[in-house]
């Protein structure tokens, strides 16, 4: 397979070659079709109607990339993984029903006909992937009153025959290797499968028992999901109310297990956010769109302030008056939950009200190759780098091939403010050092002071960097050892460093879709001492709205 297709998470194991045989869809998968749903779970989830409409043109938008024509492109050869996955998936069928009408109804028949005449009875490594296959489920199932309600008979036939093989393979093929969100999601499809469609009550069973069995292992007791991702913790919520409103449009009983991490995950959802409604951006999060987050938040219906400290996941949170500190304390997720993990331990991001000040600068949607490497990697997250190297190994396809092996932290809240003390090694394989990083924001919200100090042996080129928002405005003063900064709203912020040389660079900004937005970094040179290296800097409130 070429493209996308030779991603590692296509690699169907050692029993690909079997589920391809006639013998398997024969033995293993067939079986009884229902003619109708039981039930039809709820949809809370909005649609975007104009992404709904590029899908009425046959444009195919998914992933950061595009591909259009009068057959669907199913197989792209140049589509990346993170394509292949959305455009398989149907969970884009909500943005059809979101433009509405009935050529979106009958686009929506035309491309799961054609789905179903290509792999409909053919076993294929991405369209029969697990966790893509259990996205399709639930997305069938639940736009059902949207397409297929008033499709004609030979259409439901075919769909409800192949929603059926598609249960029966989940059932024989999960857990396999998922792991994390995608185990979940997979999980999601079980549930919707085994509850939706009569004679498959067993799957329910099984995911019944999957669900008691990860939900304690992956939601963590400070309520952080185990990718340590504000977009995983976002997904694994809307999976979990998902599945709690199966359960009961069911009127089946809903675990406990999932009750109890949506009511934990919900409060660690809020820790996450900033002024402007949207998320932070560590470890392959994008802003989000805020509006969603706040449908999740209030579907979750559970109480809760955000938290301080998330000590499992290893974050920080500071609010004082008008501003928002969220920090990277930390040590990376482990193997196999990694995929989106970026090198950006002890890194931070700062906002003022509903206004970025620091940032990191985000993920690409396709989150591959080039991209990977240069958004995952530690110079584009506000932390310190040591001789242009990343904290932590990234890998070019996902995950990390190295980490920080200790990562600690120590938080004191005071009445003059609250002090973050951190400190990790992940480049004590070059020449023993250790990064400690100390801030302190002050109780009015209008004094950040922070300090880089390095141990180790000397000759270490290091750069301290400071991203800021696109909508950040960057002025050198006469001394040359400060800016003022000037956001959106005109308020100014003075930065300030010593024991470094202060400059400014170009950078970009991936906080939302699949275009970078150039922005400007402050970055801080200079080189290890013997002994000790110490580096001060601060963002302090100017006066008022006075013209720079």
């Amino acid at each position: 397979m070429a493209g996308g297709m030779t991603h590692k998470r296509f690699n169907p194991g050692a029993g690909g070659w079997y589920r391809g045989t006639a013998l398997y869809q024969m033995m293993a998968l067939s079986g009884p079709a229902p003619r109708q749903l039981s039930l039809v779970p709820p949809d809370p989830w909005p649609g975007d109607a104009h992404l709904g409409q590029e899908l009425l043109n046959n444009r195919f938008r998914f992933a950061g990339q595009i591909f259009f024509g009068d057959v669907p492109p199913w197989l792209e050869k140049s589509a990346s993984a993170p394509w292949l996955v959305e455009m398989h998936g149907f969970d884009w069928l909500r943005h059809l029903r979101a433009t509405g009408g009935d050529a979106a109804r009958r686009q929506a028949r035309v491309l799961v006909s054609h789905w179903l005449d290509l792999f409909g009875k053919r076993w294929h490594p991405v369209a029969w992937a697990p966790d893509i296959l259990a996205t399709r489920i639930a997305a069938w199932i639940g736009q059902h009153d949207f397409f297929l309600a008033s499709a004609d008979d030979q259409l439901r036939a075919r769909i409800f025959d192949s929603l059926a093989r598609q249960v029966r393979f989940l059932e024989h093929a999960v857990p396999g290797r998922l792991k994390g969100t995608a185990l979940l999601g997979t999980i999601k499809g079980m549930v919707y499968g085994g509850i939706c469609l009569n004679g498959l009550s067993r799957v329910t069973d099984r995911a019944r028992a999957l669900l008691n069995r990860e939900l304690p292992k992956q939601v963590l007791p400070d309520g952080g999901h185990i990718e340590h991702s504000p977009a995983a913790q976002l997904l694994v919520l809307r999976h979990l109310i998902d599945i709690r409103g199966c359960y009961r449009a069911g009127r089946e009983d809903v675990p406990e297990a999932v009750q109890h991490a949506i009511d934990r995950m919900t409060p660690t959802l809020r820790f996450f956010r900033h002024g402007d409604g949207g998320l932070a951006l560590f470890n392959g999060a994008q802003e989000g769109e805020a509006v969603l987050i706040d449908t999740v938040l209030g579907q979750a219906d559970a109480r809760g302030r955000p938290l301080k400290s998330t000590p499992h996941i290893g974050f920080e949170r500071i609010t004082a008056g008008r501003t928002c500190l969220l920090m990277d304390v930390g040590t990376p997720p482990a193997p196999g939950l990694d995929e989106h993990a970026h090198a950006g331990t002890l890194s931070f991001e700062m906002s003022v009200g509903r206004e970025r000040l620091v940032v990191n600068c985000g993920a690409h949607p396709g989150d591959q190759g080039v991209w990977r490497q240069a958004l995952a990697a530690t110079a584009a997250h506000s932390t310190l780098a040591i001789d242009d190297t990343n904290s932590s190994g990234v890998n070019e396809d996902g995950g990390l091939s190295r980490r920080p092996s200790k990562v600690q932290c120590l938080r004191q809240d005071g009445d003059e403010g609250t002090l973050v003390d951190a400190h990790h090694d992940g480049y004590f394989d070059r020449g023993s050092i250790i990064h400690h990083r100390r801030l302190f924001l002050a109780e009015t919200g209008e004094d950040l002071r922070g300090q880089d100090k390095l141990t180790g042996t000397p000759g270490h080129e290091f750069a301290i960097r400071f991203h800021l928002h696109p909508g950040v405005r960057v002025a050198t003063l006469e001394d040359d050892a400060a800016l003022l900064l000037r956001l959106p709203s005109g308020a100014l912020w003075k930065f300030r460093a010593s024991g470094a040389f202060i400059e400014t660079a170009d950078s970009i900004y991936l906080g939302q879709g699949a275009d970078p937005r150039p922005t400007t970094q402050i970055v801080l040179r200079g080189a290890t001492q013997l002994g000790e290296t110490l580096v001060k800097w601060g963002f302090r409130r100017e006066g008022s709205d006075i013209d720079t």
